[in-house]
């Protein structure tokens, strides 16, 4: 009966040992919250069994036949490389700031832009009368010895000549010093000079610019010797006129003896639509409808509509050495921005009528990463000399500007004077010339630096001309034209026809175009090519990116656990024996057949100790559990 009892007590036992291994192992299975696979095979299996990129799950299901795995294999990485190389194009074309021309044209009443005409007449103001005679009278002597040209020179000239010996002698000093020189050409200059084979025409011409102490010069040449002669006595002339203390005293303005009749939309003009400027080289300058407060507008287009000027031609007082041409310069530009005649003029013929019709464009850029532009020209490291708005020929003049007081030690005469300088003369700085011809020309080749310093604005306005030419007055009209002139104009002059022209400025149309930039390639365009591209490929949408993703995860997930599991069991192989508070699962599990129940006990309790080998191999355990128990 014993002996029944007591293997009836050890059945009850192995039954109730078998009902706690089976809930053990059915409260392993059961889902946590995080859990993580045991391999990177079992992972990469239910990734491609459950994800929805299509191809994958040919890698599982085509994993008895070996030649498709591989095809499919080959085909689906290269698949994900053709497009990620798509990507890869997307994303440098949207970093590249693509943008786009918009085109509008707009119809409203023109604010009129400002107009500046000058005389071309380079003033015999009466404050430098005197140096110019001189510098005349050292010019006619030094055409007479290079070309055996005598110049003629008016009787005043020659009789005050003699009374100012020794100014004359300090401009000569001066004028020795910067000489007007012939030069053998480059294909001559092993012949001597009196050769039969070298004559006049074989010689190039130009002047000498020395350093201050005469070490360095250098011979600035011209092939014509028009060009040499004017640039000379250009040179000389600057000097004369920067050696006037105060620039107010060649403000010798007279608006009636150039400007004969002024209309705009068949108003007459006055002087409170005109502002006065004195050009070194273009003389008398007159800018219409300058004035911000008060600008002119048009309300129709067409001839009748625009600024009818009738000027004076003739120049009793022209300097033949320094300006060539006869008529008038016009220039069309903004309100508040300087008239740079050398860029944006043309010359008006005498005894023409010119009629100039404008389109006006404006130019809307986009700021910040999609273009090098300014706003205002707050950011461009060069300091605005004009009192004007930004504009980029504004900065490249001071940028010259200031890189000639830096390193010259003066200011070119013409352009504006910076704080705390003064314009140079040779009368104080002796080699000005020499500085200022070898810092051009490093200013044309860029290496001043001032073309990338400057940059463009944001937002300007341009007028594109076009102009007609007719002749003024006409055959049958002159003569009562030129009389009404002499009557209200005093108009006296000899050669009518050469004395007079009249110059018309006017809108073209009303409409006016804008161009205009937009963003080519936004945040949401490139997400919309990203996704096309993705479902071109695969065929899927933004939850199987997350898929994706997550595979991501768990692949780093799994690979810090495993190398945490390899890094644990280095520890327990090491020579000095386990560290302390250490468990050995083998130990228990050697034991386990002579005292299974307690033992038993002891592995649930290094289970729960050990939660990460637990949820790696949650069934690989279990099994070992039971074998350890049969």
């Amino acid at each position: 009966g014993s002996v029944k009892t007591e293997k009836m007590t050890e059945v009850e036992k192995t039954r109730q040992c078998k009902q706690e291994e089976e809930q053990q192992q059915k409260e392993e299975e059961r889902e946590g919250l995080i859990e993580f696979y045991s391999s990177y095979q079992e992972l990469f299996q239910f990734f491609c069994s459950n994800t929805t990129i299509h191809g994958a799950i040919r890698l599982v299901c085509s994993k008895k036949n070996k030649m498709k795995t591989a095809f499919w294999s080959v085909l689906f990485f290269l698949t994900f490389g053709l497009m990620y190389w798509q990507f890869g194009i997307l994303y440098r074309e949207y970093f590249s700031y693509p943008v786009n021309l918009n085109l509008n044209l707009n119809s409203d009443r023109l604010t009129f832009p400002a107009v500046t005409l000058c005389t071309l007449n380079p003033y015999r103001y009466s404050a430098i009368r005197k140096k110019l005679d001189e510098l005349d009278q050292i010019t006619h002597q030094t055409l007479l010895d290079l070309y055996d040209y005598n110049m003629s020179l008016a009787r005043s000239d020659w009789s005050t000549l003699s009374t100012r010996k020794r100014s004359s002698r300090s401009l000569l000093h001066h004028v020795q010093r910067h000489p007007l020189r012939r030069q053998k050409r480059d294909n001559l200059v092993n012949l001597p000079e009196n050769s039969p084979s070298v004559d006049k025409n074989d010689w190039k011409i130009g002047f000498v610019l020395c350093s201050e102490n005469n070490k360095d010069c250098f011979h600035q040449a011209y092939s014509s010797g028009v060009d040499a002669v004017r640039e000379w006595y250009s040179f000389h002339y600057i000097n004369i006129l920067a050696q006037m203390p105060d620039a107010k005293a060649l403000d010798e303005s007279d608006f009636e003896n150039f400007i004969y009749a002024c209309r705009f939309n068949e108003a007459t003009c006055d002087k409170a639509n005109y502002t006065h400027f004195h050009h070194p080289l273009y003389g008398n300058c007159y800018t219409f409808n300058d004035n911000s407060s008060s600008l002119w507008t048009s309300s129709l287009p067409g001839i009748n509509n625009g600024l009818s000027l009738v000027v004076r031609t003739e120049q009793n007082d022209f300097i033949p050495l320094l300006s060539t041409v006869t008529g008038a310069r016009v220039m069309v530009h903004d309100q508040n921005e300087p008239a740079f005649m050398d860029d944006g003029g043309f010359n008006v013929r005498p005894g023409i009528e010119t009629s100039i019709s404008m389109r006006k464009e404006m130019t809307v850029r986009l700021g910040g990463s999609y273009s090098d532009c300014t706003e205002d020209g707050s950011d461009v490291p060069v300091q605005n000399l004009y009192s004007s708005r930004y504009t980029e020929q504004v900065c490249i003049r001071s940028c010259f500007q200031l890189n000639m007081v830096e390193r010259c030690g003066c200011a070119y005469y013409f352009y504006p004077l910076p704080a705390g300088a003064e314009y140079c003369d040779y009368t104080k700085h002796v080699a000005w010339g020499y500085c200022y011809y070898k810092l051009l020309a490093e200013f044309k080749a860029d290496v001043l630096g001032c073309f990338h310093k400057c940059r463009k604005p944001c937002k300007m306005t341009e007028y594109q001309l076009s102009a007609g030419y007719s002749r003024w007055p006409s055959a049958v009209s002159e003569d009562w034209v030129f009389y009404m002139l002499s009557q209200q104009n005093k108009y006296n002059i000899t050669s009518k026809r050469n004395g007079v022209a009249k110059v018309n400025i006017f809108f073209e149309e009303w409409n006016y175009k804008t161009n205009g930039e937009s963003p080519a390639f936004t945040v949401v365009t490139l997400l919309s090519q990203l996704g096309n591209q993705w479902s071109l490929w695969f065929g899927s949408s933004v939850l199987s990116v997350m898929e994706l993703a997550e595979l991501i995860l768990d692949f780093i997930a799994i690979t810090f656990i495993l190398a945490l599991r390899w890094f644990r069991s280095r520890q327990q192989l090491s020579p000095s024996g386990p560290p302390p508070n250490s468990h050995d699962n083998t130990a228990f599990q050697d034991e386990a057949p002579g005292l299974r129940a307690p033992h038993r006990f002891t592995v649930e309790a290094v289970v729960t100790m050990l939660p990460s080998y637990n949820s790696l191999e949650p069934r690989g355990l279990s099994k070992d559990g039971e074998v350890g128990h049969e």
